[in-house]
């Protein structure tokens, strides 16, 4: 996986491409690359190992390297370690460069293919293979690089977003898409590609987003798209609301810190125009919603990650709160697993980006047997992005506006996506007259509260971040929830693990003396969330359990649970007043709180955390 950003224009693109990088780099941060044709016609390529500051640096140091069209590239490793002659761009002799995103499957017989007609290959990657592919394809159609790129991704299995530029035609660059995400931005001086639209607001808001299949020629006056059967296309121009001051940093030393402070708003956003001060509007789903509502009889939801979590709190609050039956799988496992679909199910697919790989497979799968049985199986995502590849292939689209994130470890989308299936689950309710009126609207007011209330959760960010300087030099911490707050509990050991490094587990409090109380002794911390239900009783009992055991515990309770501080027990009164929705959501902010600080106080890397990319496009 990986950030791409090209461009042709009327002046150097060298400038545009390295902060189109750097607006990337949460996607890809192991190595860096760009390919640049200078004004002589000549291809010129520079590439560093680690950050884009390494590249930005041998760049700086170079006398003359310009151009007014180039390719560039943050690589997150797939094929290859994260070494230099692995990285992006992959060259062909002197005079063909190529970007890409994506894997390609058939990567192996394809380079025996080239090998045997004397290409040499000088990385481990599978995409070098689209270098000497195109270079070969432009032996037999010389100065034509957009007819070799059509050849070429004739050949190819599997997922790809391609940038290419050649020395037979200097004047062009041209783009292909298949799976990974491919934008095209528009701009009076030139013409740019993206992988992501936030590369390219520094030089315009016009853009228009490839679709499977399609070809692009980008020229200085505009881009001609051709799709797969190689026929010119129109694809529709959008005006991003976005801008270039959404993924600036402002006060913040962190994107995380900055996205874990703009949840209120983010929240606020969200429930902006799709509810009333009683009452859910079902068509914020989209037109036909109220009908596929009626006649849906269960929720199959599925998705990765963060995204996975959301799911499962959801599950408890379809079941328990309108009886409906949820079912909420891993992505991964649900794609390949030949699952049973039944008929009038409404398939929900939840993804940050709209581009997870896994969550997209499944979705298509979904369709196709749908279709191939004669089912009834409406399909809604859950998504971030307006112009993803999840809202494409999707019946019915909910957008979350958590606005752009740009940290590694999700944190306005997940609360955002918690929203969002509160309104779902509430919308279907009412529909189904498996809700009261009353009852909704305590949900409503309950959701109208939320931004409130996680303000109150951040102003205990000071007394946070000094549990997390005692946690630090901790090896392994236990996470521990009930019902609702048992999948809080699994997001909380996520973010942990995967930006401290910390080793966390979660578990539900009730299964600690089923193998995990083994576990406990004064080294090993345990963090628990204790909203104020019918569960809390139980959860208590569990907390003894720890406690007889020496385990030291922090606690963030809703202060109506009445949790005192003691020798064992370190009790931070996050919240007060929260309910059966609202509670899961506001006590998931301290545990994200709890990981960012507990990484600052490490000194690790917070927002760029090793081994791991933002948007995983790939398998």
């Amino acid at each position: 996986m990986c950030g791409i950003v090209g461009g042709i224009a009327s002046h150097d693109v060298v400038p545009v491409l390295l902060e189109g990088l750097r607006r990337l780099e949460y996607r890809g941060y192991d190595s860096a690359g760009m390919a640049i044709i200078d004004e002589a016609g000549q291809l010129n390529r520079v590439r560093a190992l680690g950050k884009i500051k390494e590249l930005a640096e041998k760049i700086s140091r170079l006398s003359n390297f310009s151009g007014h069209a180039g390719i560039a590239h943050t690589r997150w490793a797939t094929h290859g370690a994260p070494e230099e002659r692995n990285a992006h761009p992959h060259v062909s002799g002197d005079h063909v460069a190529v970007v890409h995103n994506g894997i390609i499957e058939n990567y192996q017989s394809l380079k025996a293919e080239l090998e045997s007609t004397g290409y040499r290959f000088t990385s481990d990657t599978d995409s070098e293979v689209i270098a000497h592919a195109i270079d070969a394809g432009l032996k037999r159609h010389p100065g034509d690089l957009l007819k070799a790129v059509q050849e070429v991704v004739e050949q190819l299995e599997g997922a790809y977003a391609i940038g290419a530029v050649a020395t037979d035609q200097p004047g062009v660059l041209v783009a292909a898409r298949q799976g990974s995400p491919l934008v095209i931005g528009l701009a009076d001086e030139g013409t740019y590609l993206a992988s992501d639209v936030s590369a390219l607001l520094p030089v315009t808001q016009k853009f228009l987003f490839l679709e499977d299949g399609d070809v692009a020629l980008l020229q200085r006056a505009g881009v001609t798209v051709y799709d797969r059967n190689g026929q010119v296309v129109e694809r529709p121009v959008k005006i991003s609301s976005l801008s270039a001051a959404s993924v600036e940093l402002g006060p913040h030393e962190h994107y995380m810190h900055k996205e874990i402070h703009e949840q209120p708003q983010a929240v606020s956003d969200t429930l902006e125009g799709r509810v009333t001060q009683t009452q859910v509007l079902v068509q914020a789903f989209g037109h036909e919603a109220e009908e596929v509502f009626k006649r849906i009889e269960r929720v199959q939801i599925v998705a990765c990650g963060t995204s996975y979590h959301a799911g499962l709190v959801a599950r408890y609050w379809f079941e328990d709160i309108i009886g409906l039956p949820c079912c909420v799988e891993v992505a991964s496992e649900y794609r390949y697993r030949n699952p049973v679909l039944l008929d009038r199910t409404l398939f929900v697919t939840i993804s940050q980006s709209g581009e997870t790989a896994d969550t997209l497979a499944a979705l298509k799968m979904t369709r196709k047997k749908a279709a191939e049985f004669g089912l009834d199986v409406p399909t809604l995502t859950i998504c971030n992005v307006a112009e993803s590849s999840l809202t494409r292939e999707s019946d019915m689209t909910f957008l979350t506006h958590a606005g752009p994130e740009i940290g590694v470890a999700s944190t306005k989308a997940f609360t955002t996506q918690l929203v969002a299936l509160a309104l779902l689950m509430t919308a279907i309710g009412r529909v189904q007259n498996r809700l009261s009126e009353e009852r909704e609207r305590r949900i409503v007011q309950g959701l109208h509260r939320l931004p409130g209330l996680i303000r109150s959760v951040l102003a205990h960010e000071e007394e946070i971040a000094t549990i997390a300087e005692e946690l630090a030099s901790k090896n392994n911490m236990l996470f521990l929830g009930r019902g609702t707050h048992y999948p809080i509990a699994m997001e909380g050991a996520l973010k942990l693990k995967e930006i401290s490094y910390i080793h966390a587990e979660a578990y539900p409090a009730g299964e600690l003396k089923h193998g995990p109380l083994a576990l406990i002794d004064e080294n090993m911390p345990v963090i628990a969330v204790a909203p104020n239900d019918e569960l809390l009783e139980k959860l208590k009992s569990n907390l003894q359990e720890v406690a007889a055991r020496g385990g030291k515990m922090i606690i963030f309770e809703d202060e109506d649970a009445s949790i005192r501080s003691d020798k064992h027990m370190e009790v931070v009164k996050a919240t007060k007043h929260v309910g059966r929705i609202t509670a899961p959501i506001v006590l998931n902010i301290p545990l994200q709180l709890l990981a960012y600080h507990v990484t600052v106080a490490k000194g690790s890397d917070v927002d760029q955390p090793r081994n791991l990319a933002k948007s995983v496009t790939v398998e």
